[in-house]
């Protein structure tokens, strides 16, 4: 199959920013599935810009389609030409339980050029909400099960000061490019360590939410003082743990009925303690981040600050 894509001459034609924007998908993600898979065919220009028409667009649509019923990106341009109806493949040596095995015996082994190169892998090839779902988030469940049977702060500190690192430099350069929203970020009192706000920061970020982030606890007392002097819209907590009955029951109800912003629970704790905050002033936005990040916009709107 050639790679080079034929459209007739007035076909209207789309930059990769463009098509970034339309899609969802970032530009490194668009020219990882070009090169490495040969998922799209775009056009270039004399000077090698690449140009996408509708039915590209389209494509990079129906791709998106397959990584959400997780299937693999390997496995993708066999089943694009597919008919509608046609079932998500039976996963093989190449499918995500695979890569959660890979990147968990990676992390297990304290090899941090390995796993820098997978993390940047995942986010090339994937969309980041795909990437979270199927790798990032299942391989921090397990790891959190494996630390509360059998504790390892090796790993555990490893791991969380190298996806501090790479967050914290993203987060830097994308509340820089991007005027959203500024959204106060913070893990909750029990959650032993940033992973879950870790995660949670860089789904809002690439949503375009500027993003100020306390890895560790932000005392309830002091949340109206950094909303006002940080000039917050929101305030989002996170944790994998189920936080003490006060805190959640008490504490944090009381902290949110004073508040001038919306405030958010996030992570493991939306799921166990869904009927403890269903019905309060805090907004219960659920254990999938993507999800829970989707959600932030309409609440935007509801609370008039968007």
């Amino acid at each position: 199959m050639s790679n080079k894509a034929t459209h007739p001459p007035d076909t209207p034609l789309y930059p990769i920013r463009e098509v970034s924007r339309l899609t969802g998908v970032n530009s490194v993600t668009l020219r990882a599935w070009e090169r490495r898979y040969g998922l799209i065919r775009p056009q270039r220009t004399p000077k090698g810009h690449r140009l996408y028409a509708q039915d590209d667009i389209s494509r990079i649509e129906r791709i998106l389609q397959w990584l959400n019923r997780g299937v693999p990106v390997s496995q993708v341009a066999d089943l694009l030409d597919q008919p509608e109806t046609v079932e998500a493949p039976v996963p093989d040596a190449g499918d995500w339980s695979s890569q959660r095995q890979q990147l968990l015996a990676v992390i297990e082994a304290v090899d941090l050029p390995k796993l820098e190169a997978l993390y940047h892998q995942s986010l090339a090839l994937y969309p980041l909400s795909v990437a979270i779902n199927e790798l990032w988030q299942p391989v921090i469940l397990t790891l959190e099960a494996k630390w509360a049977a059998q504790p390892d702060d090796l790993v555990r500190r490893t791991f969380e000061a190298f996806l501090r690192s790479q967050v914290g430099i993203r987060l830097h350069y994308a509340n820089q490019a991007t005027r959203g929203p500024l959204i106060l970020l913070s893990a909750m009192p029990d959650d032993p360590g940033p992973l879950w706000v870790l995660m949670s920061a860089l789904m809002a970020s690439e949503q375009g939410y500027r993003v100020q982030l306390f890895d560790h606890s932000l005392a309830l007392e002091d949340l109206a003082q950094a909303v006002s002097r940080l000039h917050s819209s929101m305030v989002l907590l996170s944790s994998g743990q189920r936080e003490c009955d006060n805190y959640i029951r008490v504490a944090l109800p009381k902290a949110a009925e004073a508040l001038g912003v919306p405030i958010g629970v996030c992570g493991e704790v939306a799921r166990l303690r869904e009927n403890d905050l269903r019905d309060g002033p805090v907004h219960m936005l659920g254990d999938d981040l993507p999800q829970a990040i989707a959600r932030l916009r309409p609440l935007l709107r509801e609370s008039g600050i968007l």
